[in-house]
């Protein structure tokens, strides 16, 4: 029988932009938080998994970043093992503790996600992504993808905004005009969802943006890459999230609060295909929510609230039908009638989403852990799903050829 495993303790900074803080202060902050919400110390972790994806380039510290991150604040003899799975590096690091423990290597774990990335020079705090996909076959991709979204054109004057070209907008905007002119999604699906996230981030004092916008405020909004405007894509973020992981012995032997643990039903790391491009049956996302709902022992409709990597607007679209919360075709429709508001069917990003909470790549995937535990835990104050018993995260994590090149998927509740 598989050995159950709990989140015993959350910490998250508030994402943002911090040129006064190191990678050793958003660090510290997160994990210290994890560790007191847990009510251990130090010491008692028995392995540590440490994700970042941008120090190296920024900063040159290509190596041994978490050993250095951790003994900051106490970390001395307890394994760090350092995890790179571009925007998915956090999940990553979050299911290499959940293994640890189910193979009864620890009975503690510490799971910690940090990115830095803004910079005096923005052009380099941007251009973190351009290593996130095959470099070698960049324009063999691109064409791929430009393909997708032939016979869809922007209004006249509402391409690209000026200055605003980014590698991953435009992988987004090609995938939102396929969608567009397979299904009839509009960019006011678009802007519907991005206005849903910017309400629920009002109600997140840990999101970096926190401003309220209307579905036409969001429409009218700069151009990134036609159809997205600014607010439909996530920022440029620092931050940092943690978890502490524990099997029932840990708990035990600590004496933790039962109460507050948070059990993860399923920890799921995929790998993509070299599928269709028009397939989206056989989606990475769609793949790995089959595998995590079969793990789980649950199904789509016994979700009570998700995070997903919305990135753009559009990526929540495309996960929400993944997800089995609606047909294909069908993610900006539910999005516009309000189902995936908080008080509606299916709630997603409470948080604020990636395009509002912040997207700090390399700690973004615990961050979301770090909202549904709080959900779970029914913390989450005024944007609290009320009844909320099973929550659901997806995060992706680079691109390969017509989607992501890993998605992890994790199941929690009680």
């Amino acid at each position: 029988m598989a050995m159950d495993v709990y989140v015993v303790g959350v910490g998250m900074t508030k994402f943002g932009r911090y040129l006064d803080k190191s990678v050793k202060d958003l660090t510290g902050e997160a994990t210290l938080e994890a560790l007191r919400d847990a009510g251990i110390t130090q010491k008692d972790v028995g392995a540590a998994f440490f994700a970042n994806t941008s120090q190296g380039y920024i900063e040159g510290q290509h190596m041994v970043r978490g050993q250095i991150a951790l003994r900051e604040i106490g970390f001395e003899e307890t394994p760090v093992s350092n995890v790179e799975n571009a925007c998915a590096s956090a999940t990553t690091a979050f299911h290499l503790a959940f293994t640890n423990l189910r193979a009864g290597m620890s009975d503690i774990t510490l799971a910690v996600g940090v990115d830095k990335m803004s910079t005096s020079d923005k052009q380099k705090g941007f251009s973190v992504f351009d290593g996130a996909w095959d470099v070698t076959t960049a324009n063999e991709t691109a064409a791929i993808l430009a393909k997708l979204g032939v016979g869809v054109e922007p209004p006249l004057g509402r391409g690209h905004g000026p200055n605003t070209r980014s590698l991953f907008m435009d992988v987004y905007a090609s995938l939102s005009k396929y969608h567009m002119k397979r299904f009839g999604t509009t960019e006011r699906h678009l802007a519907a969802v991005s206005a849903k996230n910017h309400w629920h981030s009002t109600m997140n004092p840990l999101a970096q943006y926190q401003q309220d916008m209307s579905i036409e405020e969001v429409l009218a909004a700069r151009m990134i890459s036609w159809p997205l405007t600014i607010p439909m894509c996530a920022p440029i973020s620092d931050g940092a999230a943690a978890a502490v992981l524990a099997t029932d012995e840990g708990i035990d032997r600590l004496g933790l609060d039962r109460r507050r643990a948070i059990r993860i039903r399923a920890s799921v790391l995929a790998g993509g295909t070299n599928r269709d491009p028009e397939a989206l049956e056989r989606q990475i996302g769609h793949l790995a929510a089959l595998r995590a709902y079969e793990m789980a022992g649950l199904g789509p409709e016994e979700m009570s609230v998700a995070e997903v990597h919305d990135a753009s607007a559009f990526a929540e679209i495309q996960q929400s039908e993944n997800l089995g919360f609606c047909e294909y075709g069908q993610g900006g429709w539910i999005a516009e009638r309000g189902e995936t508001r908080l008080g509606g069917r299916i709630p997603i990003n409470t948080s604020g989403g990636l395009e509002s909470k912040g997207h700090p790549i390399g700690a973004t995937g615990i961050g979301q852990v770090h909202e549904l535990v709080t959900q779970l835990r029914r913390e989450a104050g005024p944007r609290q799903v009320e009844g909320a018993r099973f929550a659901i995260a997806e995060n992706g994590g680079g691109f390969y050829r017509c989607e992501e090149a890993l998605v992890c998927m994790t199941i929690l509740g009680n």
